[in-house]
C-alpha cells in the first residue's frame, strides 16, 4: 500500500478511536456527580451547611465570596460548613473566577447542572441553609450587602441549636 493511501487511513482509524474514547469517558464522570455531591453533604451531617450555587458570570456571586470566607472562618469551630457549587460549563472560567476571588471553603463543580436541577434553582446565586439533621430550612435567591445580617442571624440560630 502506498504512503499516500496509508496516511489518510491511519488518520481515520486513530481519529475514530479518540472520539470513541471521549464519548465513553464523558458520561461515566457525569453519572457520579449526584452521588459525589450526596456523599459530600452526608460527610457534613451534624453540621450546619450553607450551600451556595454560583457561576463565574454572576456579579452578586462575586460579592458573596468574601462574606462566605468570613463566616466560614468565624463559625467553623461551631459547626458551620460552606459548600459552593459552580455551574459553569467550562471549569476554566470557574478557575479564573477563583483566582480573582479565592474561596476558603469547599467548591464542587457541576458542569452539566445535575445538582442545580435537583435543587430547582430560580436564580443566581441561590443559597440553601441546611440544619444539622440535613434538612433544608431556608432558601435565598440573590445576594446583597443588605441580606448578610439576616443570613448570619439564621446561621447563628442553627449553630446554637443542638438538633
Amino acid at each position: 500500500m502506498s504512503t499516500r493511501k496509508l496516511i489518510p487511513l491511519l488518520f481515520s482509524v486513530l481519529t475514530s478511536f479518540c472520539f470513541t474514547t471521549v464519548s465513553f469517558a464523558q458520561p461515566i464522570a457525569q453519572e457520579n456527580v449526584l452521588q459525589n455531591f450526596d456523599k459530600l453533604i452526608a460527610d457534613h451531617k451534624g453540621q450546619v451547611i450553607y450551600l451556595d450555587f454560583w457561576a463565574s458570570w454572576c456579579g452578586p456571586c462575586r460579592k458573596s465570596f468574601p462574606w462566605m470566607n468570613e463566616i466560614q472562618a468565624q463559625y467553623k469551630q461551631q459547626g458551620l460548613t460552606i459548600i459552593s457549587v459552580n455551574v459553569d460549563n467550562n471549569k476554566a472560567l470557574a478557575d479564573e473566577f477563583l483566582a480573582e476571588v479565592p474561596a476558603n471553603f469547599t467548591v464542587f463543580y457541576d458542569p452539566k447542572g445535575k445538582v442545580a436541577r435537583k435543587f430547582k434553582l430560580k436564580g443566581m446565586p441561590s443559597s440553601y441553609i441546611i440544619d444539622r439533621s440535613g434538612k433544608v430550612v431556608s432558601t435565598h435567591v440573590g445576594f446583597s450587602e443588605s441580606k448578610k445580617e439576616k443570613y448570619q442571624q439564621e446561621l447563628e440560630a442553627l449553630l446554637q441549636s443542638t438538633e
